[in-house]
């Protein structure tokens, strides 16, 4: 059995840090699950959801350059429900009369960490370059001091 991105596999706990656990997979391989991929909800000690020797299904998230393997818990199970009239994460609203009109819907989020990354260099950038033409203006009118 061949392990690639996505695939969903069951492990057992060998080992726990403050940082994630160490998952046994078959095949003698072993990968870690992060902190924040064990669980939907807030992990302040992993060993509050693990014990070592602990059977688990994860799912593989990622192979590295190395051969490390990541894992995840909370991705090979099914998201909770979200309790009605939750708002999306983020807690903003997508426009309406009481916020000053409509708004254009954001585009979906990008999947890999790449894509992501881009986007929000591309959205800093712009950013950047509107506090600069601001500040040029505002130079201008008010003078030096």
């Amino acid at each position: 059995m061949e392990f690639g991105v996505g695939s969903i596999v069951e492990g057992k706990v060998t080992g726990i840090t403050k940082f994630g656990a160490f998952v046994s997979l078959p095949e003698n391989k072993s990968g870690l699950v992060h902190i924040s991929e064990i669980a939907y909800s807030y992990v302040n000690d992993v060993k509050d959801h693990l014990k070592e020797g602990q059977e688990v299904k994860v799912k593989v998230i990622g192979i590295d350059d190395n051969g490390r393997i990541n894992l995840s818990i909370k991705k090979a199970m099914d998201p909770p429900p979200r309790p009605a009239g939750a708002r999306p994460m983020g807690g903003q609203r997508q426009g309406g009369p009481r916020s000053g009109g409509f708004r254009k819907q954001a585009p979906a989020e990008p999947a890999n960490f790449e894509d992501r990354l881009k986007q929000f260099m591309q959205s800093s950038d712009s950013k950047l370059s509107e506090l600069r033409y601001a500040e040029k203006r505002g130079s201008r009118r008010g003078g030096r001091k």
